[in-house]
């Protein structure tokens, strides 16, 4: 089975559930910003890579934006994506690796991945593999999973068998997430259950079933610092290197 499966099977399932258009919100929108530390305004006319795309939902703001978008992923997520951003000519779609992506060097103003390389089997094999696309004097912003994220102890005990269910039944009990809810939220009794039991504890109850099933289901979900992906970015040769408020988005610069 490929490592990518899991997110076929979610962003089809869930194809409209983040997505600001369908839902009424800016909260792709907001997360956009805040992950990559950028101005909007500054991606009109520029070609930029979404590099691990899902269903389209940040793409569908940065072409909001003004900007060519060209959006890859390695799963049956590509579908829910066309169908998400069919009527938009400003988008591109592709089904890739990240780790051998079909376009030539120094084709992209501006690279982002938010949420997408910890859930390669490296990390940061997958983030050096974007660099040689970016233009000199290109942008590009990741936002990966922080060490401070970890589950608790018993997220950690069930993440030993959820990757391995047939993804139907872990989308079946992912759903309990809804009402425990209300048991999460007390002050006391919450904090046993959400030892035992970790759900997502997001307001939007279906955003909330599509956040659980996210933490259990991956293959893989490294976790890293922020001086750890600085580190890489310098390494990298990039420069004006910035940390953004939320562990663990970075962004630089190609000299």
């Amino acid at each position: 089975m490929r490592y990518t499966d899991s997110f076929g099977f979610e962003w089809n399932r869930f194809s409209k559930t983040q997505l600001d258009s369908s839902n009424g919100t800016r909260r792709s929108r907001d997360a956009f910003i805040e992950k990559t530390g950028w101005r909007l305004e500054d991606l009109r006319g520029k070609r930029v890579l979404d590099a691990g795309c899902g269903m389209g939902r940040f793409a569908e703001i940065a072409a909001e934006a003004g900007a060519e978008v060209h959006a890859v992923d390695l799963s049956e997520a590509v579908f829910a994506a066309r169908e998400n951003l069919r009527h938009r000519p400003n988008v591109h779609i592709y089904r890739a690796d990240i780790m051998a992506l079909p376009f030539r060097q120094e084709t992209f103003d501006f690279i982002y991945s938010i949420g997408v390389l910890h859930h390669t089997p490296n990390t940061r094999r997958a983030f050096e593999a974007l660099i040689p696309l970016l233009r000199p004097g290109g942008h590009i912003a990741i936002w990966v999973y922080s060490m401070k994220l970890q589950l608790l102890v018993g997220g950690r005990i069930l993440r030993i068998l959820t990757p391995h269910l047939p993804k139907e039944t872990l989308l079946r009990l992912s759903r309990i997430a809804i009402p425990l809810y209300r048991l999460h939220r007390l002050r006391r009794i919450g904090i046993v259950t959400g030892m035992i039991l970790p759900t997502s504890v997001d307001p939007d109850p279906k955003w909330r079933w599509l956040d659980t099933f996210d933490w259990y289901s991956p293959r893989y979900q490294w976790k890293h610092t922020d001086a750890e992906v600085e580190g890489w970015f310098k390494e990298a040769g990039l420069i004006d290197i910035k940390r953004g408020h939320i562990p663990v988005s970075v962004r630089g610069r190609r000299p």
